[in-house]
């Protein structure tokens, strides 16, 4: 077990998360939805938001998840463009987490080039940070249920209640599957990791 591989990666797993779902509750409250506030979910505290299974599964599997947050369709004015909106909030919040830390690392390398060892496991933290902040918005974005992704499709789409619940049923699965595929066999089904490199390297570059 690459235990420190682990504690590179650990803070901008919890980071990303938290921020993730956060935005998710308070896109929901401010769109007039008080179901995640009255649950506790908006706010930046990651034990609202952490699923422990989902959580050592994205550690030491390479894909897992977090709590979904729930909101009540009968509390948003326009449920199709509300939902989509909640939807991306999450995926947003981890674009523009991602972005930041980037430029947060360039200014510090321009300004600093000296490093001791505390400092450099610092600066590896954030890089990590920046790099799992672009998977979590490149993942989250694709069409696939229960992925954020799918919630805007389908209400870009106006799908039909039936057929979204056709999808759903079959999208988890499907998912698993895929991603069992690619860590497993070596097989790039769904390029996310290109996406993200490609990401990393334009910003951080």
């Amino acid at each position: 077990m690459d235990w420190q591989r682990i504690i590179y990666v650990l803070p901008g797993i919890l980071l990303g998360l938290t921020v993730h779902e956060y935005c998710h509750a308070l896109a929901a409250w401010k769109l007039g939805d008080d179901t995640a506030r009255n649950q506790g979910r908006v706010t930046l505290n990651p034990i609202r938001h952490i699923d422990p299974i989902g959580f050592l599964l994205i550690i030491f599997a390479g894909f897992g998840w977090a709590k979904p947050v729930q909101f009540d369709p009968g509390q948003l004015q326009n449920f199709r463009r509300d939902r989509a909106i909640i939807a991306f909030a999450g995926p947003l919040s981890n674009l523009a987490l991602a972005i930041f830390l980037s430029f947060v690392i360039r200014a510090i390398l321009h300004f600093h080039t000296g490093f001791d060892g505390f400092s450099l496991t610092l600066m590896r933290m954030m890089h990590s940070a920046v790099a799992i902040n672009f998977m979590l918005f490149v993942f989250n974005m694709l069409p696939i249920p229960p992925l954020d992704g799918s919630h805007i499709v389908f209400s870009a789409l106006n799908t039909r209640p039936e057929t979204e619940f056709t999808l759903r049923k079959f999208g988890m699965p499907a998912l698993f599957i895929i991603l069992i595929v690619q860590n497993f066999a070596g097989i790039t089904i769904l390029p996310v990791g290109s996406i993200v490199r490609a990401l990393v390297n334009f910003f951080m570059l």
